[in-house]
């Protein structure tokens, strides 16, 4: 009997986040732009990395209908020419 003691009934809390956070919104949200210019090349160069990837959501903060906006913008300036597609 003592090689099968029994364990006492304890339960793990898990911990909960009561951090509220304010909801922000994204640049273009912000400006209240409905629509993403693909001439707008500075903004357009904050979205990008060095190597000329788009910053995905969470990086940019972007939301999901801006994010949509500009990468079909940036997508277009590089057709464009005005951007680049890799540096």
């Amino acid at each position: 009997m003592a090689r099968f003691q029994q364990k006492k009934n304890t339960k793990r809390k898990k911990r909960q986040n009561l951090t509220i956070r304010e909801q922000t919104q994204c640049r273009f949200c912000r400006a209240d732009k409905s629509y993403v210019d693909y001439k707008d090349l500075d903004t357009l160069q904050k979205l990008l990395t060095n190597r000329g990837k788009i910053f995905s959501r969470k990086r940019s903060g972007n939301c999901a209908g801006c994010q949509r906006k500009v990468k079909t913008a940036i997508k277009r300036a590089r057709f464009m020419s005005l951007l680049p597609y890799t540096n």
